[in-house]
């Protein structure tokens, strides 16, 4: 019995297989963390029926490279104590020329601001935050109490893919706010004075 043998049909099959493993094979592309150039802090006081009295404040933090990749120039926020503040939290990405508050508004159940650092956490912290934007971070209230402490550190980590059911997540200075998962976007920390 005579057989022909057809090498082509063999290399086909070598290269269907091939193909159809590779696709297999391939890792779910990953989202990218946003590049982050611009955080600024906007610090309205407010009187004590909660309404504005016109005097606001701005504290920023910049990198041209990114602040998570370069040596970001960080101002040092100033309060007075015994007062009230709302916070409005600005996010830029000047490579690109491109507001990210937006899109952190437009994806606000992948996004979550925690605020940290001596400021915010301990029994002594001399400053409390609660969100306005229902655990988002962008919009809320800073109480400054009438502490002894004349200085301390805001830390501000932006969280992304988190589970924002995650027990303690609703808590805006969550400390183990790993636990409930993502990545963080932003992790800065700014100086703060209370006068």
């Amino acid at each position: 019995m005579n057989t022909i043998k057809k090498p082509w049909i063999y290399a086909l099959a070598a290269l269907v297989f091939g193909f159809a493993s590779c696709e297999s094979d391939d890792p779910e592309p990953e989202n990218d963390e946003e590049v982050i150039t611009d955080v600024t802090l906007a610090f309205t006081e407010l009187d004590a029926g909660g309404n504005p009295t016109g005097l606001t404040f701005t504290f920023t933090a910049s990198d041209p490279q990114g602040i998570e990749l370069g040596n970001p120039t960080i101002e040092t926020v100033s309060l007075d104590k015994n007062k009230t503040y709302r916070m409005q939290i600005e996010v830029f990405n000047s490579i690109e020329n491109e507001d990210i508050t937006e899109e952190i508004e437009e994806e606000d159940d992948e996004h979550q601001f925690f605020f940290l650092g001596s400021a915010f956490v301990g029994s002594s912290a001399p400053m409390t935050y609660t969100y306005n934007d229902v655990q988002l971070g962008l919009d809320g209230t800073v109480v400054v109490g009438n502490s002894s402490i004349n200085s301390s550190e805001m830390r501000i980590v932006l969280r992304h893919d988190l589970d924002k059911g995650f027990a303690g997540a609703s808590n805006p200075s969550f400390e183990n706010f790993v636990q409930a998962g993502g990545s963080s976007d932003l992790d800065i920390t700014f100086p703060v004075t209370l006068n």
